[in-house]
């Protein structure tokens, strides 16, 4: 296995990096950076946020063969480094970049300030399911994924009141490439990283959707659980009315929370 190439995009105003605190944005699968256009813009002035996309999405580079979450984490601070290097950063990521972000609390710490896990688990879904829907994909493209994940994605209502920003990110799901998507799946049938939630050690914040089937609010009150369990500092957030991408769904809202998160974690030295 190798480590995939990972790009990202400025969501804060262009400007030298390095006077304001650096947080990174990650995506769920299937998704662009365009879940966290919003919410990135509200944080814009205070933070200098940049989002990545995962494999095959949006702007990185397709996958040549399979990785490992562990790796996407590796992957983040490899970007971070291309961009200021040796920085600490808080993290936020949703789904499968909340995935990448519990391997970045475990795997990676010393980088990280805060963290949090938006719409995600510490295991998501079932090894099985993710390889049946690598194998869909692989053989029959990112299209047949559009309206089950139209379903997942938004709460009932949502792309009635939001046609324009929905369709947007159903197109980067139909533009994804299909291996890369299949990759992300088969990271995800290996991912389960509940045992080691006890070495996470800076402040978490777990976000769920009340209306999420993927990643329901039990899954972050499990991650809360675990960390707080090894002596870490973590709690955890339901927003009503959202289903699985919340930055994207409830933009100011999520903003909200992370800028409470950041300033505090700021405030006390990020834990030194």
């Amino acid at each position: 296995m190798a480590r995939p190439t990972l790009k990202a995009v400025l969501l804060s105003p262009q400007r030298e990096l390095g006077d304001r605190p650096l947080l990174v944005a990650g995506p769920s699968l299937g998704t662009s950076t365009l879940v966290w256009s919003q919410a990135g813009a509200l944080l814009g002035d205070e933070y200098d946020v940049v989002a990545w996309d995962l494999p095959g999405h949006g702007i990185s580079p397709a996958a040549a063969e399979p990785f490992t979450v562990a790796e996407l984490a590796d992957a983040v601070v490899e970007l971070v480094d291309s961009i200021a290097p040796g920085a600490r950063f808080h993290y936020a990521g949703v789904s499968l970049g909340g995935a990448t972000g519990l391997q970045l609390g475990i795997k990676h710490g010393d980088r990280l300030k805060s963290l949090s896990v938006q719409c995600s688990g510490a295991r998501i879904g079932t090894p099985d399911g993710w390889l049946d829907r690598a194998e869909t994909v692989r053989a029959q493209g990112t299209g047949v994924m559009i309206e089950g994940s139209a379903q997942r994605w938004f709460p009932p209502g949502f792309m009635e009141r939001e046609p324009d920003r929905s369709s947007r990110l159903l197109h980067a799901l139909r533009d994804a490439d299909r291996f890369s998507y299949a990759f992300c799946c088969e990271a995800l049938a290996g991912f389960d990283v509940r045992n080691d939630l006890g070495s996470i050690r800076v402040p978490t914040q777990a976000l769920a959707g009340a209306l999420d089937t993927v990643a329901t609010p039990a899954l972050a009150e499990e991650i809360v659980a675990g960390i707080t369990a090894g002596g870490g500092t973590a709690n955890a957030v339901t927003l009503e009315g959202v289903a699985h991408l919340a930055p994207f769904e409830a933009p100011g809202h999520v903003a909200g929370l992370l800028r409470s998160l950041v300033g505090w974690a700021e405030s006390r030295g990020a834990g030194e």
